[in-house]
């Protein structure tokens, strides 16, 4: 199928697998999810996802890390409380542990089991938000330290992810790599932060004399791209360097008007395309011969936030069933988890079939979370 007709169908299946999602009480990203899997090469064979998507979806996961750095509200970041701090740093380790161990013990290599263990890390943000929403559990101290805890886990994921990537182009995985790998981590924060702030503040206000269409828009996208690049100079992800250009730009007087022209461009065709891309991508007739390891995988993935965020919050002070709350509300996986499978795959880490075990985890958790969350809150 030619290119264009390719993207069109891609688009017309996200928007319309993501409604018909979000009217069944799930998130939109499940529904596109799904539908990539129904058009790509496991059924229906429609999308072949040549070049041309492929670049369509990869801009797709950067501007959605550029989106995520600029939605972060630094001064609230800053002010999180230890507790949510706790809860998200074990919520991280636990389900990271158990998942490299299942995989080794599976029989996955060191830098496979690696990544599934990375993959296990991050929560998704956007499903918790909406359900605690429809609860009206939100404003609760457990809604609140919920939200705060996934921001911080969704920041420790992007850097597991940034050390996984570097440590699978470096070739090896000893410790003192890790450490390497960690101080050029912080170089390049501490010089895209000292260096890059001001540069970037400056360009924004230039763009504003030259007088074209979206002129900010068009030079917040390509600074994007510019600490996309550099991330990668540093053997880092390139989404890193999306997510502190974005944190960057959030702290300008253009910020608002970026993130604006931003969510239109990126879920009018980049962010759905990418999210489409990871279900066409996915081999589900592999998974039924590793099907065993694909539940347990997600099982783990359930235990590990729960009983981390849990142990978390009782160290903190927190009743044991405001743990089992917090533990569960942590449980649904989506974006980050499926950014780090696809660099993975992209990694040439993961096969297809590799693949398809993190992103059925990924269905899995969105699935149960409604039921575990209603369960744990009638508590």
């Amino acid at each position: 199928m030619d290119v264009f007709l390719e993207l069109a169908l891609i688009l017309v299946v996200a928007k319309l697998f993501g409604y018909l999602t979000l009217r069944l009480g799930f998130p939109a990203a499940l529904g596109q999810l799904l539908g990539g899997i129904l058009i790509g090469p496991s059924l229906l064979d429609l999308v072949a996802y040549d070049e041309g998507v492929k670049l369509v979806a990869e801009l797709g996961v950067v501007m959605l890390l550029f989106l995520a750095g600029l939605e972060t509200d630094i001064e609230e970041f800053k002010h999180v409380g230890v507790s949510a701090f706790i809860v998200a740093v074990i919520g991280v380790i636990v389900p990271f542990i158990l998942g490299y161990v299942g995989a080794l013990a599976w029989g996955y290599s060191d830098i496979q089991a690696l990544f599934l263990g990375g993959v296990l890390t991050a929560t998704s943000v956007g499903l918790t938000t909406s359900i605690l929403m429809e609860m009206k559990k939100l404003r609760s101290r457990v809604g609140t330290t919920i939200l705060a805890a996934a921001v911080v886990d969704d920041v420790l994921g992007i850097i597991i992810l940034t050390v996984l990537v570097a440590m699978n182009t470096k070739g090896n995985v000893y410790p003192t790599d890790v450490l390497i790998i960690l101080g050029e981590i912080a170089l390049f924060f501490v010089l895209g932060i000292l260096l890059g702030s001001p540069a970037v503040k400056e360009a924004l206000r230039a763009s504003e004399r030259i007088n074209l269409p979206e002129t900010i828009t068009a030079f917040a996208i390509a600074i994007m791209l510019i600490f996309a690049y550099i991330a990668e100079q540093f053997q880092l992800a390139g989404i890193t360097g999306a997510y502190l250009a974005g944190l960057i730009v959030a702290g300008s007087a253009e910020a608002r008007e970026v993130t604006s022209k931003t969510l239109t461009i990126g879920y009018s065709l980049f962010i759905p395309v990418f999210l489409v891309s990871i279900g066409v991508e996915t081999d589900v007739q592999v998974l039924t011969h590793i099907g065993t390891f694909a539940a347990l995988y997600a099982f783990l993935a359930i235990i590990g936030k729960i009983t981390g965020c849990g142990i978390g919050a009782l160290l903190t002070s927190f009743k044991p069933v405001e743990a089992i709350q917090i533990g569960v509300g942590m449980v649904p996986r989506m974006e980050v988890a499926l950014i780090m499978a696809n660099i993975g795959l992209r990694e040439g880490v993961f096969d297809r079939g590799t693949f398809s075990i993190p992103v059925s985890m990924v269905i899995i958790t969105t699935l149960v979370t409604p039921f575990l969350l209603k369960w744990a809150f009638s508590r």
